[in-house]
């Protein structure tokens, strides 16, 4: 009786386990789950992010691409884990009203950039958001090591700004019910899309090389012209690369601000954009309707992006920036002193 009893208690405490690593498989997976779910909802920062980062290795020996990229990686994930996720799990915590605020104005830098971006192209205005003035290259062009130790922090800047913004989109896209849980879905997020965001510049950057490489080094014809396909193409890809992350910034800025106007009481260009997504969608075969709907909305939500980033260029660039560069200088001057 006494075995039988021990067996039984054995048994139950086996039983006990398998279900408490039910539950942590379980919790994993949500982690992850949530991690991803809301890591896409951050698209137009991290398209952004990709777009912009190859500027930062170009006239770099070949050699010297990656070892900048790892160092920005390195930068990237310093100043999501070791600064912005202990600030997202406060605000969550102890200040969740701030979230939408904070959201809104990350979903206004957004509409800026993709304005300037612009603006820039069509040759008005938009440059008073260059990482550092004109002719700063210039005066460490001669020491390659300190031009790239300039490039690899201006890097680490901007992806500080974009970072800032896009775990600011992840936390409020969390459903998570404990403080474990969201630290380690944010963490989480942050690791996947700086992986997927400087992995994807490597490939990038590297391309040309590789392009080239096969169009001089290919036993085949088609290996060659494939090569050669690649070098010729790979500036156009840049361009197209370009264009669409400044769509998905002014879409995703725009939502942003929407939606924040909707939380905040002001609902009516929400619904109003609503109507005519509704609208737009009864255009169209009904197979297609949800299709036409999210895209009049996605269109709308940059269009209103594009207005607002317009109407916020000068305030860029004539009050933040110049004192964005004001006290980075500083601290730049006092770290070299």
């Amino acid at each position: 009786m006494l075995f039988r009893s021990e067996m039984s208690g054995l048994l139950a405490l086996l039983d006990d386990v398998a279900a408490i690593a039910k539950v942590a498989a379980a919790s994993v997976d949500d982690v992850f789950g949530q991690a991803a779910k809301a890591s896409a909802k951050a698209a137009g920062a991290v398209i952004d992010d990709a777009a912009v980062t190859p500027k930062y290795v170009s006239g770099f020996e070949a050699d010297r691409e990656l070892p900048i990229i790892w160092r920005i990686t390195k930068g990237s994930l310093k100043n999501k884990l070791v600064f912005l996720l202990p600030a997202g799990l406060l605000l969550s915590n102890f200040a969740p009203w701030l979230i939408a605020p904070l959201l809104m104005l990350g979903g206004a830098y957004l509409c800026f950039e993709g304005a300037e971006k612009i603006a820039h192209a069509l040759g008005v205005g938009g440059k008073g958001h260059e990482d550092h003035p004109p002719g700063a290259d210039e005066k460490v062009i001669k020491d390659p090591a300190k031009l790239e130790e300039q490039k690899a922090k201006g890097a680490i800047k901007t992806d500080f700004i974009l970072s800032a913004e896009i775990m600011t989109i992840v936390l409020s896209n969390l459903e998570v019910t404990n403080f474990w849980m969201e630290a380690g879905a944010l963490a989480a997020a942050a690791v996947i899309i700086t992986v997927a965001v400087y992995g994807s510049v490597a490939l990038i950057v590297k391309m040309d090389d590789v392009g080239l490489y096969m169009a001089k080094n290919g036993n085949l014809g088609l290996t060659r012209g494939l090569g050669r396909g690649i070098v010729r193409g790979m500036p156009w890809f840049l361009k197209a690369l370009t264009i669409i992350g400044t769509a998905a910034m002014l879409w995703v800025g725009g939502s942003i601000i929407v939606h924040g106007m909707e939380e905040l009481g002001f609902a009516g260009l929400g619904h109003l954009i609503h109507d005519y997504a509704v609208a737009f969608g009864h255009l169209v075969p009904a197979a297609y309707v949800g299709a036409a709907e999210w895209i009049a909305k996605a269109a709308m939500d940059g269009v209103f992006g594009l207005a607002l980033g317009l109407v916020l260029i000068p305030v860029g660039e004539k009050i933040i920036t110049p004192l964005w560069r004001a006290v980075f200088n500083r601290k730049d001057a006092k770290a070299h002193a």
